[in-house]
């Protein structure tokens, strides 16, 4: 997130170009950033300490941008630079910094913006989907009119609650406020359709995001070879990728892919990569990623790693969506130990934070072998990192001791510290680890 604009400083630097001086150096450009402001190079103004804090939050973590923000002088610490602090803590999925820099921004005054609320939104149908509905009641309570950013949070978090028709009244509710839903709105939909089971709906969306030609409507084309590739119509999506061939984008590259590799067809999805390789001499970790989620959903880890060794060749950097990808990679070959082993060593030589996810496909494969010692290990370590926010974990947790055939000591008031309700489900599991509980076969020995 950048700010600077086409403006010149007393010494003559120009900050647009400034700003590109930034983007090249990436871990070296927060000491020149520092330099700028204390030596009086630039004339800062909110902006500008906004995006030096937004580059302390990205290269030296998020206490340094905590303590950075108080040094900002008092005129200049305003509603930009505090909402640069809340996208970095969503980023993070760091629940409970962000509710305090929501609350802080009510606080002093400033307005409860429509951006700040999606920042929250985003966060919570990652983590925790039962607090959207007090951002929508603080939107409503300050008037707060959702754009179409809001709403397609709310489709996607709908579809992904398996909740169907909440998700068809979201998309009433926006076109009766006058916004037609894009191209992303629509392709969710039709994505959660199709995962639910509701194929005709599926394919009808599918048929209006085509809209009759398909080389007139070209950026439909990334969102149709997943979805076609979902429904298992392989003809479909050579159609399709045929129409882009010629001249891909890189989103088109991504999405062939990714349906090439839904359907199994990894040769093809090798061959989309190879082209995309000649076309781009120095690929992203993004696009190594595509490649390697086929792989790992293959559990071809022989692949897999020659991809790595070629992607740490040719210098590009690994990220956690890189780490995401091959702890599932190794997860899902079986070698859960060199999955968490590998997560070690990636976050001791960076200071990125891992994603939730990865946590999760670690234990979860911990949980499935009842290896409870591991799996109370990866706990403390979601704790750490302040995942343990609802009630995933937890389930994951106790699911190892139902493995294990072992009691659970005090679980239910481990979940009550942690403010976590248990449904019926979850009762039902905490039953079956309850070292206390009788059964009937207890009953007659007593």
């Amino acid at each position: 997130m950048f700010f600077w604009s086409k403006t010149e400083s007393k010494s003559g630097i120009e900050k647009n170009k400034m700003y590109y001086v930034f983007v090249l150096l990436g871990n070296s450009a927060s000491p020149l950033s520092e330099w700028l402001e204390s030596t009086k190079q630039l004339d800062f103004v909110e902006r500008d300490y906004a995006l030096q804090l937004n580059l302390i939050a990205k290269l030296s973590g998020l206490r340094m941008a905590e303590k950075y923000i108080e040094s900002v002088p008092k005129s200049f610490r305003g509603q930009i630079v505090y909402s640069v602090l809340l996208s970095n803590f969503v980023a993070a999925g760091n629940i409970k910094k962000a509710e305090e820099i929501f609350n802080k921004m009510k606080d002093l005054g400033f307005p409860v913006t429509c951006s700040a609320c999606n920042q929250l939104l985003i966060l919570y149908d990652r983590y925790t989907r039962k607090k959207i509905a007090h951002v929508l009641l603080v939107m409503e309570k300050e008037n707060v009119k959702p754009d179409i950013f809001t709403y397609r949070i709310l489709v996607n978090a709908k579809g992904r609650s398996n909740d169907i028709a909440g998700m068809e009244k979201i998309a009433e509710t926006m076109k009766a406020e006058g916004i037609e839903p894009d191209l992303r709105i629509k392709a969710k939909m039709a994505e959660h359709y199709i995962s639910n089971g509701f194929k005709e709906k599926g394919e009808a969306v599918l048929q209006e995001l085509e809209d009759g030609n398909l080389e007139e409507n070209r950026g439909a084309c990334r969102f149709l070879l997943p979805l076609y590739a979902a429904l298992g119509r392989g003809k479909d999506v050579g159609r399709v990728w045929r129409v882009c061939e010629s001249n891909p984008t890189a989103g088109e590259y991504l999405a062939a892919i990714e349906a090439w590799g839904k359907l199994n067809k990894i040769e093809e999805a090798e061959a989309v990569f190879d082209k995309m390789s000649k076309k781009w001499k120095k690929l992203t970790s993004r696009q190594y990623i595509a490649l390697l989620r086929v792989y790992a959903s293959q559990k071809m880890l022989v692949k897999g790693k020659d991809l790595v060794k070629r992607m740490a060749d040719s210098g590009c950097q690994t990220d956690p969506f890189t780490w995401d990808v091959l702890v599932k990679l190794y997860a899902e070959a079986g070698e859960v130990q060199k999955a968490d082993s590998f997560l070690q060593k990636a976050t001791q030589q960076r200071k990125d934070k891992p994603m939730f996810s990865i946590y999760v496909a670690i234990m979860e494969h911990y949980a499935e072998r009842g290896d409870v010692h591991n799996s109370e290990k990866m706990f403390h370590r979601m704790r750490e990192v302040g995942y343990v926010t609802g009630p995933r974990p937890y389930v994951t947790l106790i699911q190892a001791y139902i493995n294990a055939s072992s009691p659970a000591y005090g679980m239910k008031e481990r979940m009550k510290a942690d403010n976590i309700i248990p449904n019926k489900t979850v009762e039902a599991m905490l039953t079956k680890v309850d070292a206390f509980r009788t059964t009937a076969f207890s009953d007659l020995l007593d």
